[in-house]
């Protein structure tokens, strides 16, 4: 197991000398993903006929089902069982753990008559065919008992709570600095509900093998999964294999399970078949979790040089009535910037709407959309450029803990951007810039996402062949797990990217944690790196004890790996041929990694800087992002393809958040208005302008064994913030309420004589 002494023992991937490591290296699992013959969860073949679940949602947002006609339905061709709370298996209460060591508790379904959100899963029809399933689902008649929804968000900030177990954190004194500093900006943020519109709805195919279910699901975390099933169906946690191959986006989304995972395997169980069953597009609006709006009072001080005195961001945002979940949009800014008094806190509202949850980078992606143009705004009451009002607050170390950081490269990222981009010939004087009809705008933010290590265990195996099997219970939710694991095994033993194999998703395999948060790659990938290290050990002592290798009676710490073969100096074998000989059978070596003793005496992040050009119509108040550059600092970059492709598709959201989406909730009947991909604004191909990131040299020798970080995250940390603030420099005009859309620009822009 690697600890963070370790770690600066010298490592076949800082050689490098399969040179795949850190390389534009094409996906894993690509021309499976491209030619159809990837199985996601609702595709896996079955071991025999399955029956087709449809599940039923709620009409309404708070009350209780007072009667069932289910007759109809149970009568149409084809149907097998329809089920309510009325007749739905026992389960366990919600949360029950059998045992103790359970990552997650029973999640019940159809467990009561209690309605507390629309949309929420209260009936399920199986049939032979998913259409005699979806015709009979209509025929199910629910009478309800209906409460008036407490659904506005804004209208409820008044009752707003402390989030369970937080507090403010200050410190010196807010107040008093704010009030001191001659120059002072207070202003108000909303953003709204984001929905995580994967391309791959949640969806489950379950079947029983004896005492033993089997289900392939989509989902971002493979432990909680199988031990909240099991706790659910009231089994062993061994009797559950939960596999998750293949995954459509995520998100966070799928970072816990929903109703499809526990009615198909329930009704597998009742029928003695396997079962699918899958969310339509637009129950996964209503019945999986969403980003909740917030609203966000951001309070800045600073003496005249444009030093920060006084610093304070206090962020309101909603859950479901009988959740917790907090929308930590403050957090980010107690790492950012340098400020002697500073307060940030959070205040959650409880409402009759679906859950809130975690949604690509939770916390960041709307925090920074309020800090970021803030920042601007109090650059231009002082005459500074934005890039230097923020090299200014730099801190020498985290403003509130103290620590040092591993490594912060923040104001390289901006110079190095503002250059690469052209930022000089920015006209600093807002609608001053025009192309043809177009007001012309350049904008900037900077970006942060915090860095985390969580425990994982991995194998490798060597066989006859001299090929290498990565096994793993980790998840790939399009990140490039399945290539990353494959290019680290492939440096580590020396052989090619085609000699090696990639096992994941799968609860039998080796614990991970799963993707999510940014620390899928550095936490799955210490892990290998670990168990790849173990495996060359058991190998170089394997081949100077055979008497038959050119290698015999040699010292096994000199034996190197590459191109397939093993070696010390100019002694060589086939890797192959050396396992084939001594060890038939192949060898196995297992891997762990866990968070190093020391790792919180260091403040980790991964940083970057956007740059955004825009033009915006002054008759229309149309907005179309030109170009857009991201430079990011976020440790050694494994694969410069996927790692790009990350980013860019964070920054693609950015623009989503700044100018198209977010969904509003119909108050008087708890729901969300768009209800699906026709209605749901997303940005498409020609919404996009020219779009590059940039990747600077960097490792962090404290983030763990392979110096890597996170990416997937950091790309939607402030990229909605450089657009918002290019639009105000094209046209004058800032729209502090999300998203920034023609009708909230339009009367600005005739105020100021467009």
């Amino acid at each position: 197991m690697s600890s963070v002494r370790d770690w600066e023992a010298p490592n076949p991937i800082k050689e490098g000398r399969q040179g795949v490591f850190g390389k534009p290296v094409d996906r894993y699992e690509g021309p499976l993903k491209v030619t159809g013959t990837a199985p996601y969860a609702y595709e896996v073949e079955t071991p025999a006929p399955a029956a087709y679940g449809v599940m039923i949602g709620a009409a309404i947002a708070r009350g209780r089902i007072v009667a069932v006609d289910a007759a109809e339905a149970q009568a149409s061709p084809g149907v097998r069982l329809v089920w309510t709370h009325a007749n739905a298996p026992a389960q366990p209460p919600a949360g029950t753990r059998r045992h103790p060591r359970s990552t997650a508790g029973a999640r019940p379904a159809l467990a009561g008559d209690r309605v507390t959100h629309f949309g929420q899963i209260v009936g399920l029809v199986v049939a032979d065919t998913l259409e005699q399933a979806a015709a009979a689902s209509h025929l199910v008649r629910l009478t309800y008992a209906e409460e008036p929804p407490t659904a506005d968000f804004h209208a409820s900030l008044e009752h707003a709570t402390d989030p369970p177990g937080e507090e403010d954190v200050e410190i010196g004194d807010f107040d008093l600095g704010f009030a001191a500093a001659p120059v002072r900006l207070d202003e108000t943020w909303t953003t709204p509900i984001q929905n995580h519109c994967q391309m791959e709805p949640c969806a489950t195919t379950a079947w029983w093998e004896g005492e033993s279910c089997v289900v392939h699901t989509s989902v971002q975390m493979v432990k909680p999964a199988q031990h909240g099933l099991a706790e659910t169906l009231g089994i062993d946690r061994d009797a559950v294999r939960l596999l998750t191959r293949y995954i459509g986006g995520g998100f966070g989304g799928k970072g816990q399970t929903y109703d499809d995972l526990t009615l198909a395997a329930l009704a597998a169980r009742e029928l003695g078949q396997p079962v699918k069953v899958a969310f339509t597009r637009r129950q996964m609006m209503h019945g999986t979790i969403h980003r909740p709006a917030t609203v966000q009072r951001v309070r800045l001080g600073a003496d005249r040089d444009g030093r920060l005195t006084a610093m304070s961001i206090m962020s309101w945002t909603h859950c479901h009535r009988e959740g917790s979940f907090t929308e930590h949009a403050s957090n980010f800014a107690r790492s950012l910037y340098a400020a002697p008094n500073r307060l940030t806190g959070h205040r959650l509202v409880k409402l009759d709407l679906p859950g809130a949850g975690p949604m690509r980078a939770p916390g960041e992606a709307s925090g920074t959309l309020g800090l970021e143009c803030a920042m601007d705004e109090l650059a231009e009451q002082l005459g500074l450029d934005p890039i230097e009002l923020r090299i200014r607050n730099e801190p020498e170390v985290d403003p509130e803990t103290g620590r040092p950081f591993s490594m912060r490269q923040l104001v390289r990222c901006m110079r190095e951007g503002a250059q690469m981009f052209g930022w000089d010939q920015r006209n600093p004087k807002p609608g001053q810039v025009r192309d043809g009809r177009w007001l012309v705008g350049m904008g900037m933010a900077a970006a942060i996402r915090g860095n985390f290590l969580l425990p994982a265990k991995c194998s490798f195996t060597v066989d006859g062949d001299g090929v290498v099997t990565v096994r793993q219970g980790m998840t790939d939710i399009g990140t490039g797990t399945y290539t990353v694991l494959a290019q680290i095994a492939a440096e580590t033993l020396g052989v090619p990217l085609a000699q090696v194999r990639v096992e994941i998703g799968d609860s039998e395999l080796p614990p991970a944690p799963g993707s999510g948060g940014q620390f899928g790659a550095a936490t799955a990938g210490s892990a290998a790196l670990d168990a790849g290290m173990n495996l060359r050990k058991a190998v170089a002592e394997l081949a100077v004890a055979d008497p038959a290798s050119p290698l015999h009676g040699g010292d096994p710490a000199q034996v190197g790996f590459h191109d397939g073969l093993v070696a010390i100096e100019n002694r060589t074998e086939a890797l192959a041929d050396l396992i084939r000989r001594a060890a038939p059978a192949g060898v196995t070596a297992e891997g762990e990694i866990r968070p190093a003793a020391d790792a919180r005496n260091w403040s980790q992040h991964t940083y970057g800087a956007h740059f955004c050009e825009v033009g915006v119509d002054p008759v229309t108040g149309e907005t179309r992002v030109r170009r857009m550059l991201g430079v990011f600092a976020a440790g050694r970059i494994v694969n410069a393809k996927t790692a790009r492709s990350q980013l860019t598709g964070g920054m693609i959201w950015g623009v989503a958040s700044a100018i198209h989406e977010g969904n509003a909730v119909d108050t008087r009947y708890g729901s969300l208005i768009n209800q699906d991909l026709a209605q749901y604004v997303l940005p498409v191909q020609a919404d996009i302008g020219e779009l590059d990131a940039i990747m600077l040299a960097e490792v962090d020798d404290k983030a763990n064994p392979l110096g890597i970080k996170g990416v997937g995250e950091l790309g939607n940390s402030g990229a909605g913030a450089a657009v918002a603030n290019a639009i105000y420099n094209a046209c004058g005009v800032r729209v502090r309420d999300y998203p920034i859309t023609p009708d909230k620009l339009l009367p600005g822009l005739i105020a100021n004589g467009f």
